[in-house]
């Protein structure tokens, strides 16, 4: 049974496939490959570089009758550089023609960081630098307040292209004031959160306003040590307290690491293109964690943050751009 969480006035698959850094030669078969395993629910976004793709295989799988539009849930997010008002819908409209779609389920602010504007026809996706072929590329960024980029957000609900918005990598702080100037309520908050990185607060602040939460990198570590973000002694997977609830469910220890997310009331969007692990990280509703394995599991929390741009901004991007205390 497809397990879901609320949306606002919509229901979505609670487990979804995220597309980030899946190489764009791999990623329409890893899509046709999860629509067929099951996956009703697609994370991307026009910085991963690889929507056209995506789009491929979303037309496969529904030319096929593996699915319908309809029975999709498809989001993306407005990278950083659209941010103002005039580059919203334009952004939008880009990422839909690339995918092959009409409608987003839930289109996203990736980050609350805005950065000057890159024409299409320049480069796309710009990414974080501003001028690759400067002699010492940096961000550039823009003054844009958070407000005009989210009207613009809302104009897209009224324009038909997206059904629900919502934003990414927003504190609590920002969360209550965005609450205060919007008039569309956010419908989903996604942020980074896994065992080392639980943030109850910020998810409990989400919660008391009946704002979905969706955590990205759900298993911690794995997409980062071939970035050099994370070491491979950082992964959670083999923490003494995961493999008892693995041995004790019979589940492996990404299943009990993605069922303890669910647990906390949270989506997650693993990302895999290897299609045994495709079965085994929607494979989540079999067993229960005991509210014991849940704390034990949420005790490991180290606030470890590997996505964090007051760090690799400056290391990648020879910026130094905090968005986190």
């Amino acid at each position: 049974m497809t397990q879901t969480i609320n949306v606002a006035d919509q229901v979505m698959p609670a487990v979804g496939l995220g597309l980030w850094k899946i190489d764009s030669d791999a990623v329409a078969l890893a899509v046709y490959d999860a629509i067929k395993a099951g996956y009703r629910h697609l994370d991307s976004a026009a910085d991963y570089g690889n929507e056209v793709q995506v789009g491929e295989g979303i037309a496969r799988a529904i030319a096929e009758g593996l699915c319908s539009r309809e029975e999709l849930w498809v989001t993306s997010k407005l990278w950083n550089t659209y941010h103002r008002k005039r580059y919203v819908e334009a952004a939008c409209r880009k990422s839909l023609n690339d995918l092959g779609l009409d409608y987003f389920d839930l289109y996203l602010v990736h980050f609350p960081i805005a950065l000057s504007f890159v024409d299409f026809q320049d480069r796309y996706p710009p990414e974080w630098l501003f001028n690759p072929s400067a002699e010492m590329p940096s961000m550039q960024l823009d003054r844009v307040p958070l407000s005009e980029t989210w009207a613009a957000m809302e104009q897209l609900v009224d324009a038909k292209l997206a059904r629900q918005i919502g934003i990414c990598n927003y504190s609590a702080s920002l969360l209550h004031d965005l609450m205060n100037y919007a008039n569309i309520k956010p419908a989903m908050l996604q942020i980074e959160s896994h065992p080392y990185l639980t943030q109850e607060a910020l998810i409990r602040t989400a919660q008391s306003y009946d704002i979905a939460v969706t955590a990205f990198s759900p298993l911690g570590s794995l997409s980062y040590v071939a970035l050099d973000m994370a070491s491979e002694a950082e992964t959670v997977l083999t923490q003494s307290v995961v493999l008892a609830a693995a041995q004790r469910t019979g589940a492996t220890p990404a299943q009990v690491v993605l069922r303890w997310g669910l647990q906390r009331g949270t989506a997650v969007i693993p990302k895999t293109s290897n299609p045994q692990r495709l079965l085994e990280n929607l494979s989540l509703s079999g067993f229960m964690l005991t509210v014991d394995e849940m704390a034990a599991i949420s005790s490991l929390n180290q606030n470890r943050r590997f996505n964090d741009p007051g760090t690799f901004c400056e290391k990648a991007f020879n910026t130094f751009h905090s968005i986190y205390d």
